[in-house]
């Protein structure tokens, strides 16, 4: 009976499990929603965005680069994972973590990196090594352009005075609920634009065109930054999702399991209480 009971408090553990996983993927389901809306609305503008700046700068002279363009010998690294605040999302945090420390001793190795965490897991993973220079875990609770467009504007100070030769962002891209990709995106210097035959913009331009560049490339990187956010977010919450949907099957199918191995050995202890009284009562008779 020991045992029956032990099945029992297990049976129950693992339902009050259940109900938890449960919730939290409703939870993560509803913001989920609002998320992937977020990101799906921006990414037009922002592609457009990107567009426009590289259409414009290929047209542009090599004299008239931007500061924010500026190639310098990459001694000085800065990288930016993008992670979450919170566990409970399977591998969503870890492949930035693993993609990250694998910048720094592969692409990077024998430079000086610094890693400017924007999450709490990425921040408890690099800080045991003393690298990181700042912690934006607080951004999450209040996620809007104009926050992140602060971040961005300190990313690009520590480019031009010339703290950092280079600077890269590490986050997840949302694709579905299911799937997340890990992207490391150059965020400074700007990517030199490729010679496109393509690129024709016959347009009359007031301001100047390298006015206009220099207006356009602060905010091209400004929403850069946002929408890496923005779908590390989605992201974010398809994998909690995905997580506590497979937690919850594997949950169900425990309890079923366990509620058959109870049953099983309820059936063989009456049994063999049966069997007990049976044989008792055959040798009073003879």
């Amino acid at each position: 009976m020991a045992n029956l009971k032990e099945i029992r408090n297990r049976i129950t553990s693992v339902s009050s499990t259940m109900q938890i996983t449960s919730a939290m993927k409703m939870v993560s389901a509803a913001k989920l929603k609002k998320a992937q809306d977020a990101i799906t609305a921006m990414r037009p503008y922002a592609d457009k965005l990107t567009e426009l700046l590289q259409g414009l700068s290929a047209t542009l002279d090599a004299d008239s680069g931007s500061k924010f363009s500026t190639q310098r010998e990459v001694k000085n690294v800065l990288i930016v994972p993008i992670t979450s605040n919170r566990g409970l999302c399977g591998a969503f945090n870890s492949n930035i973590i693993k993609q990250t420390q694998s910048l720094i001793d592969n692409e990077y190795a024998g430079k000086k990196v610094s890693i400017l965490a924007m999450g709490k897991k990425g921040n408890d993973a690099f800080s045991k090594k003393k690298i990181v220079i700042a912690n934006n875990s607080s951004l999450f609770d209040n996620l809007t352009f104009d926050n992140v467009a602060e971040v961005a504007e300190t990313l690009m100070d520590k480019f031009v005075s010339g703290e950092f030769d280079k600077i890269e962002i590490v986050y997840n891209k949302f694709k579905n609920a299911a799937t997340q990709e890990v992207m490391t995106e150059q965020f400074l210097p700007i990517v030199p634009v490729q010679n496109d035959a393509n690129v024709n913009l016959d347009y009359i331009f007031e301001p100047s065109k390298v006015e206009i560049v220099e207006q356009l490339i602060p905010k091209s990187l400004k929403t850069q930054l946002y929408k890496g956010i923005r779908d590390s977010f989605a992201s974010e919450h398809g994998a909690r999702m995905t997580a506590m949907h497979k937690a919850t099957d594997n949950a169900t199918e425990l309890r079923d399991q366990l509620k058959l191995t109870y049953n099983k050995a309820r059936q063989a202890a009456i049994t063999n209480e049966i069997l007990e009284i049976v044989g008792g009562a055959e040798a009073l008779n003879n």
